[in-house]
């Protein structure tokens, strides 16, 4: 599934060069796919939490697959709007049904949501290769191509038969429902929510915009292509980290350290020499995606009887508030350069590290 957000970033070089968009509507396509997600997603958690929906995550599967495929039909620019969007209503189904089924099935700690991410990550890493891939094939057949994925995902999620249980209504969702719920810290929750909107502004940035910044300094397509992968790759390696680390340091203690660690990564991205951008890339997307499974879990234990609309915050507040911030990064890119405009990226790592700090480690 996390394919398709990757593929809506690495589609923007390829808009901005073929379609003659400017880095403000370049920015747009990440926004209409993000925007829905931003209001939806948690509603759909909210959804999960009171009855069983098997459907709703193949279907998603298919929204997110087709939007994506559409974009090729170049039927104007509102038209590539409103496709991205469907990819993004289908991304905002899924992750909450989804991350609430791994929590129900994989127990309290947070080594199965780890694993989770982990393929999301893949997901991102493999889809700037998937977009250069299937757009080396000329015409509509390239652009269909790209919902092959989508198509694998529907029947490796279709329903299960009659007579086989579904993952159903489970407040605590911890083993199986055989522990109690434990209370619901609510301000640790919105406390958490904006540690997470942070983040996302800053990964959202660098993902939309990195590829371009590349060719910006001298690098070819290739470069660009190339620097957005290093992104991905290292947020996979992130992931896993943050699983290892948390069972060392605890989970709020590793998501703070991360980052603190971000903001000079992110600055070395802006400042060092092309060839070291793909290091500082990679390490940038590690810092930032080691606290990402563990604020879902936390997310979920400081609402342990709302968990699916604690994940549809936490899951959707990561591919959506980026995408409305993304806008005013290419506005200020437009106006002055887009070094200068991604400037802000390195230094907002420190106020997520500032709130991190002060989160509460859930019993």
């Amino acid at each position: 599934m996390d394919v398709y957000q990757g593929s809506v970033a690495a589609l923007v070089p390829f808009l901005v060069a073929e379609r003659g968009y400017g880095y403000a509507a370049a920015s747009g396509i990440v926004l209409a796919a993000s925007l829905l997600s931003s209001v939806v997603q948690p509603l759909f958690g909210a959804l999960a939490d009171r009855r069983p929906m098997p459907w709703l995550i193949p279907l998603a599967t298919a929204a997110a697959g087709l939007g994506v495929a559409l974009v090729g039909l170049d039927a104007g620019y509102w038209a590539t709007l409103a496709a991205v969007a469907l990819s993004g209503l289908g991304v905002a189904a899924y992750h909450p049904a989804a991350a609430r089924l791994v929590r129900t099935v994989g127990g309290a700690g947070h080594g199965a949501m780890s694993w989770f991410a982990l393929g999301g990550n893949i997901g991102f890493a493999c889809a700037p290769l998937l977009v250069a891939g299937a757009l080396s094939v000329s015409g509509p057949a390239g652009w269909w191509l790209l919902a092959l994925p989508a198509a694998l995902g529907v029947f490796l999620n279709r329903p299960p038969r009659p007579g086989r249980s579904a993952a159903g209504p489970n407040p605590g969702g911890q083993g199986g429902g055989t522990r109690p719920p434990g209370p619901e810290d609510l301000r640790a929750f919105l406390r958490l929510t904006l540690v997470v909107i942070v983040r996302s502004v800053v990964f959202i940035g660098l993902s939309t915009f990195i590829a371009l910044y590349v060719r910006e300094r001298g690098g070819s397509g290739t470069a660009g292509a190339v620097a957005l992968f290093a992104l991905f790759a290292g947020s996979a390696v992130g992931t896993l980290l943050g699983g290892r680390l948390a069972t060392r340091w605890g989970r709020v203690t590793t998501v703070h350290r991360a980052y603190a660690a971000a903001g000079p990564a992110i600055a070395g991205v802006l400042f060092l020499p092309l060839p070291l951008v793909y290091v500082c890339a990679a390490l940038a997307a590690a810092a930032l995606y080691v606290p990402f499974s563990l604020q879902v879990t936390l997310g979920q234990d400081y609402l342990p009887t709302r968990m699916g609309t604690a994940s549809g915050v936490t899951l959707g507040l990561t591919v959506s508030v980026g995408g409305l911030t993304g806008p005013l990064i290419g506005a200020a890119a437009d106006a002055s350069s887009l070094h200068t405009a991604l400037l802000p990226l390195a230094v907002l790592p420190l106020a997520a590290w500032a709130l991190a700090r002060r989160l509460p480690e859930p019993a």
